[in-house]
């Protein structure tokens, strides 16, 4: 079925609008992009050609490749011209106000058979399906940026899904050459789900002055090897789409561990919001200065080695049992949790695989020892309680 697709449109060229329109037309499809007026039109436009020759500039595309590409796409304000689209995605600000108005003119221009995907990171797609008289054939299809760039794709489907509906979507996701993680629609899916609770924990412990921000940042990328720590990789996300993830995590469980922050909120308030406003837990505006070490008894207990876990111990032991969580809820397996961490955040290794390097019994001990210290009462997911009480080392059922 994924051959006979030939125009995709994709509504809103923002900066990961842009991304996916650059990412179908690569894969060889007609894509016609579609903004709200002639200037944002002309900022996707520009976005499109930027990351294309600066792709030429690296060697990854040669100029040939980049006209092909750029003739492939077709930019406009009028929706209409998506009333021959057979694949549809639609990338606007996370909104359901707008989301609404565009999938209802998206129902009343496109063929019954067009199927709708939205790149909602946060929004629940059955809600956003049931704006449509087609709900059967909305599905959530949640790129990471950059889309270039990173290879996961989110696949959502919902309890309205027509058969077959998600798993085309799929096909869909790795003939653009992405890597595609099957979700059912859940708060945050897989990806987020995991780590903007994590990036919490951080601005937690930096809040109350357990440690400094580079203290946070570089025994993760130390202990765990991941590309960046967690209140830089905030700055970048944007402490504003944390928090908004945060609320709809908590909207959706209402469990203490999706309460933001309250310095988190603060920041946001204050218009701090990372490197897209020049500041968050970083001045992006200039060459940084290392902040002074926190000088608080808990500070000095966790650095000097007092107590039985370090800053990393702290944050990747909640981390890794909220991965054991949704694997012990069914909703989604260990591959799939480690594939959507390693393509969608840069993980060399996923929170599962970590669970099992570390084993059971030290994770549970850690999350043990931090609640004995005071630090964040936490009982650990049936699962990992499960593989202590049984000795299992791994998360997968038995054989």
């Amino acid at each position: 079925m994924v051959q006979e697709f030939h125009k995709v449109g994709v509504v809103g060229l923002g900066a990961m609008g842009a991304g996916i329109t650059e990412v179908f037309a690569r894969a060889g499809f007609e894509v016609t992009g579609v903004e709200i007026d002639d200037t944002a039109l002309d900022g996707g436009r520009a976005r499109v050609a930027a990351s294309l020759s600066k792709a030429v500039d690296k060697g990854k595309l040669t100029g040939h490749e980049q006209t092909a590409i750029e003739d492939r796409i077709t930019f406009g304000t009028d929706r209409g011209a998506l009333a021959d689209a057979d694949f549809v995605v639609e990338a606007v600000p996370e909104r359901l106000d707008i989301k609404r108005h565009v999938f209802t003119d998206l129902d009343r221009i496109c063929p019954p058979g067009t199927i709708l995907a939205t790149n909602t990171s946060s929004l629940a797609v059955t809600e956003i399906a049931a704006l449509t008289s087609r709900p059967g054939k909305v599905v959530g299809l949640h790129f990471f940026n950059p889309a270039p760039v990173m290879k996961l794709v989110e696949v959502v489907g919902t309890v309205i899904s027509e058969p077959g509906t998600v798993e085309l979507a799929a096909e869909v996701a790795k003939r653009i050459g992405k890597t595609p993680v099957v979700a059912g629609d859940r708060a945050g899916f897989v990806a987020n789900a995991l780590l903007v609770p994590y990036i919490n924990d951080a601005i937690g412990l930096y809040e109350h002055r357990i440690a400094s921000r580079e203290e946070i940042d570089t025994a993760m990328t130390a202990a765990a090897g991941v590309p960046m720590g967690p209140l830089t990789l905030a700055d970048l996300v944007g402490l504003d789409v944390c928090l908004a993830v945060l609320d709809v995590l908590w909207a959706e469980f209402r469990a203490p561990r999706y309460v933001a922050a309250p310095l988190l909120r603060r920041m946001v308030a204050a218009g701090r919001l990372g490197r897209k406003s020049g500041r968050g837990f970083y001045d992006h505006t200039r060459e940084d200065v290392a902040e002074d070490l926190p000088a608080g008894r808990l500070a000095a207990s966790v650095r000097g080695g007092e107590l039985d876990f370090g800053v990393a111990d702290l944050l990747l032991a909640r981390h890794i049992d909220d991965a054991a969580r949704m694997v012990g809820d069914g909703y989604a397996d260990a591959d799939a949790v480690d594939t959507a961490m390693r393509f969608g955040c840069g993980y060399p290794k996923g929170p599962v695989e970590l669970l099992m390097e570390r084993g059971p019994d030290a994770v549970a001990g850690t999350l043990g020892a931090v609640a004995d210290a005071h630090f964040a009462p936490y009982a650990p997911s049936p699962l990992l309680a499960a593989m202590v009480r049984d000795g299992r080392s791994s998360p997968h059922a038995p054989s």
